[in-house]
């Protein structure tokens, strides 16, 4: 962040500063007095179970709805006067801004982006989820004079959010990875949740770049919203970033050919789920939009590690039991594509392959019909054992049933105590364990009752455990 005082603060957001209004800000913004930093500004925000303004003591400085023992900015709102600031300090750095969204893989697509453009240059990225009102200027605000690149996760629950996120930090290339059902109870269609993803391309300026997934129709079809130049990723020669020849190794890991402009370059991936080489080609793309060059781009793929917790991570523990934790978020595409790896590892180490499968929130009237399209999918990958987790995701076991030519084994539980007491009896060490669901549900809980978590092996990519 660019050095502000809070009088400077006050001017950009319309505020009134209680205390010195000399006093400087230099660190970032934050929200969460456990990620406070010397010189930063806490933004204290009334939730609802929790009114920010409570913790502002021992705060450097505050920006708030009313006055704090801290010095304070007191605004009429301070999550509208947070991106007003953010837009402010983005005006003043000479920063291009990649901003993507998509209903799965945006995380996955920002890490690798962030590792490739970090081989270049200083890059700040988003953060865990922060890809909301809140957590988009959090993120710009962590930019400055020595940023390279600015990376930035954009989501949406409805029409004109990320229009929103857009003004605050507008980007020169915009990637729209694709349009699935994540959050469709919100947006009622497909169509309505593409009608929203596509307010990223129509941000950009006639100077910038879209990228598009030419896999995807809804995608696709965003080129007419745009007057920025294109670019496009598909697998088979579907785009102008593309791939083939894709093979798993016995984690799941795809090694595959990236094509570009007729070149071609083969490149192993450290992650695990062939869902990964969309998100590589995409980061790809939106590499070569910002002036790398392509084998540059492959290059950094090769070392690049998920910078994200929960998200297909491979664990073993002690006796050689595998757990994948993929226990962060869920919506139906991404749960057959972790089921797919599932089988992947299955088939190609000879384990046993458990999917332990939780609730997916925000599909609305569609959640039975999502939750049995996960089950037939675990049937016909042929998963050994599925443990269904609570009551709201009993539709995951409706669907295996309607699937005749399944013979595995369904084990329907209240919740996350009684799903890791049946794994605790019956999981062995040649299993490997599947955890998934969305993040309200936090079935990370019984991924880490499985195992204690230790230090990465580099060359494995597994975290062994003792």
């Amino acid at each position: 962040m660019i050095p502000l005082t809070l009088a400077e603060v006050a001017t950009v957001v319309d505020g009134v500063v209680h205390g010195d209004p000399t006093l400087t800000v230099t660190g970032p913004a934050y929200v969460d007095t456990r990620a406070a930093t010397d010189g930063g500004l806490f933004v204290a925000v009334v939730g609802e179970r929790v009114d920010g303004h409570d913790y502002a003591a021992g705060a450097h400085a505050v920006l708030g709805s009313r006055p704090t023992d801290a010095p304070t900015v007191v605004v009429a709102d301070p999550v509208v006067a947070l991106g007003r600031l953010a837009r402010h300090v983005l005006d003043h750095l000479d920063v291009p801004v990649l901003a993507l969204t998509g209903s799965q893989g945006k995380t996955g697509t920002k890490d690798y982006l962030a590792h490739v453009l970090a081989a270049a240059g200083p890059t700040v990225a988003t953060a865990a989820n922060n890809n909301n009102e809140i957590g988009v200027p959090l993120t710009v605000l962590r930019a400055d004079s020595t940023t390279a690149y600015l990376v930035v996760e954009m989501g949406a629950r409805g029409i004109g959010h990320i229009a929103y996120l857009c003004d605050i930090a507008p980007p020169s290339v915009a990637a729209v990875l694709n349009v699935g059902t994540a959050h469709i109870g919100e947006f009622g269609s497909r169509e309505a949740i593409a009608a929203a993803k596509g307010e990223i391309v129509e941000a950009l300026g006639a100077d910038g770049t879209a990228v598009l997934n030419a896999d995807d129709d809804l995608t696709s079809a965003m080129t007419s919203r745009t007057r920025a130049r294109m670019l496009t990723f598909g697998g088979d020669g579907n785009g102008d970033v593309t791939w083939r020849g894709l093979e798993l190794d016995a984690l799941g890991r795809p090694t595959v050919e990236l094509g570009h402009d007729g070149a071609w370059r083969r490149v192993a991936l450290t992650q695990t789920g062939a869902h990964q080489v969309a998100n590589a080609a995409a980061a790809v793309a939106m590499a070569l939009a910002v002036g790398r060059t392509f084998d540059d781009a492959v290059d950094a793929l090769a070392t690049a590690t998920s910078a994200s917790r929960w998200r297909m991570e491979l664990h073993e523990r002690a006796d050689g039991l595998l757990v994948v934790n993929d226990a962060y978020n869920a919506n139906p595409a991404s749960m057959v594509a972790a089921i797919d790896a599932l089988a992947a590892i299955g088939e190609r180490a000879g384990r046993r392959t458990v999917a332990v499968l939780g609730e997916m929130r925000e599909l609305g009237p569609d959640a039975d019909a999502g939750h049995r399209e996960v089950g037939r999918s675990a049937a016909a990958h042929g998963t050994d054992v599925v443990v269904v987790v609570g009551e709201p995701a009993r539709g995951i076991a409706d669907g295996l049933a309607e699937r005749d030519d399944w013979h595995g084994e369904v084990i329907v539980t209240a919740g996350r105590d009684d799903a890791l007491a049946w794994l605790r009896e019956n999981a062995v060490a040649t299993d490997v364990v599947l955890v998934k669901a969305s993040r309200g549900a936090a079935l990370e809980v019984v991924a880490d009752g499985l195992l204690d978590e230790g230090p990465t092996d580099p060359t494995t990519g597994v975290v062994p455990t003792p």
